[in-house]
């Protein structure tokens, strides 16, 4: 596929996607909804991703929605929230979520201003690294909304309600250590792309499979009874102590060579 809001670069199995309009601070029009979605959708069905780092071009994440793109169109804010059924997502929600279903870390890299849709954006990453002048907004509340990316999927998970309650009420701009406090960032780093590509490296020493597992494990079972998840637990164990890398992994510790992985197994 052509991107026209996006900038999709591979590199040793890590693949950076950069929401590429620094001319509007990456608000969010329908060109960049769909882009965002597509590859989304694309990179969970690849095998031999390890890991996705997403940003934002022209030192900020996204300044969020583009209303004059989406909110004054009929057609185009029906194309966003349409569903066949209610449990499902629809084009807004999967922004979000599809990362959390990538059977790989996703990282967000933070910078500049990071409100409202982008900040429901990042919200689906596994990690969130900013930038010490970041500025991370829900900020729905300002346009007589609330929050409908699955961002709170994910937001109920690194902070606590009454927290949660605060931020999407009122709406108010976070600097980044303030963030980082409330536990809703993962880091704060001087040079965010070069930690989450060091932390890429990290964790591609890893078993893909393994990596996997634990997080479709994490996600499906966090708020699960004791019971689903240590049910859970076993079956996936199982499945990686079948698979090829584990037996792999096995042979990298006790000879202490790299010895590449083979790709992820499909069922992830």
């Amino acid at each position: 596929m052509s991107w026209t809001r996006l900038l999709v670069e591979e590199d040793d199995g890590v693949v950076t996607v950069t929401l590429n309009r620094p001319d509007k601070c990456n608000a969010l029009d329908m060109p960049l909804f769909r882009e965002l979605d597509k590859i989304s959708s694309d990179l969970r069905k690849r095998k031999d991703v390890r890991a996705v780092i997403v940003r934002g071009a022209g030192g900020n994440f996204s300044s969020g929605l583009d209303v004059k793109s989406v909110v004054t169109s009929r057609s185009n804010a029906l194309s966003l929230l349409a569903k066949w059924l209610p449990g499902n997502a629809n084009m807004a929600q999967r922004v979000s979520r599809n990362w959390r279903k990538i059977p790989c870390p996703v990282i967000a890299v933070i910078e500049g201003k990071c409100w409202g849709g982008g900040m429901q954006i990042v919200l689906g990453a596994d990690f969130r690294i900013v930038s010490p002048d970041a500025e991370m907004s829900i900020m729905e509340i300002r346009w007589g909304l609330m929050p409908d990316m699955a961002g709170l999927m994910s937001l109920r998970e690194v902070v606590p309600r009454d927290t949660a309650m605060r931020l999407t009420m009122t709406g108010e701009i976070l600097q980044a250590e303030e963030a980082n406090a409330l536990n809703l960032v993962s880091e704060v780093a001087e040079d965010p792309m070069c930690r989450a590509q060091a932390l890429c490296q990290s964790i591609s020493k890893g078993s893909p499979d393994a990596i996997a597992a634990i997080k479709l494990t994490m996600n499906r079972c966090w708020h699960s009874s004791g019971r689903r998840l240590l049910a859970t637990e076993t079956l996936n164990q199982i499945r990686l102590i079948l698979g090829k890398n584990f037996h792999i992994a096995g042979k990298r510790q006790r000879k202490k060579v790299d010895i590449d992985y083979k790709p992820r197994q499909s069922f992830w």
